[in-house]
């Protein structure tokens, strides 16, 4: 039994020694220059995105309220469509 218990302070001492980062995804991390810059960075570019995003819903929207007559593939062209 000595000899177990012997073995698990071993393996305790272990791994309080082991400095392993740690895995937790949602953690905060330390907080420096260069961290700070990178989630600015971050937060600009889904900016941009969502900007982008919101551009293409109304051009979208703009195109699916045209008249099934008018076309959407060039300008001043008119397809031939089935009514909606």
């Amino acid at each position: 039994m000595n000899d177990l218990e012997r073995k698990f302070q071993d393996l305790k001492a272990k791994s309080a020694a082991a400095s392993l980062p740690d895995d937790d995804l949602f953690a905060p991390l330390p907080d420096d220059g260069a961290n700070a810059e990178r989630v600015a960075e971050l937060e600009a570019a889904g900016q941009q995105a969502a900007a982008a995003l919101a551009a293409a819903a109304q051009a979208v929207r703009e195109i699916l309220e045209q008249p099934a007559s008018e076309s959407i593939t060039k300008t001043g062209d008119v397809s031939e469509m089935e009514p909606r």
